[in-house]
């Protein structure tokens, strides 16, 4: 998946590529390589919103000014957060480390 990731990326002309992997966690492309980040859920109840979660999350963290990395594991984490919780849910900042 990393070459073709890549690859895609550089065709588009793109900074980054985020691929979300499910219960793997999500895999960040960037020009300088990858990083694979492990997804941090505890226990999972539903997994509905997840995504939604980390691309609000992203958003929110990088229109503060936030680096990608950072604003992908904290992401990442969000997304952890919400699957421990039934239906559709929200992380607060107080649940993120």
């Amino acid at each position: 998946m990393a070459t073709k990731a890549q690859a895609l990326r550089a065709e588009l002309d793109l900074d980054a590529i985020l691929v979300t992997r499910s219960e793997e966690g999500m895999s960040l492309y960037t020009a300088a390589g990858s990083e694979d980040i492990p997804a941090v859920a505890r226990e999972v109840y539903d997994v509905s919103g997840a995504g939604d979660t980390v691309i609000a999350a992203l958003g929110v963290l990088l229109a503060a000014g936030a680096d990608l990395a950072s604003a992908v594991r904290i992401a990442n984490e969000a997304a952890g957060v919400v699957v421990g919780k039934l239906g559709t849910a929200v992380a607060t900042p107080d649940e993120l480390a």
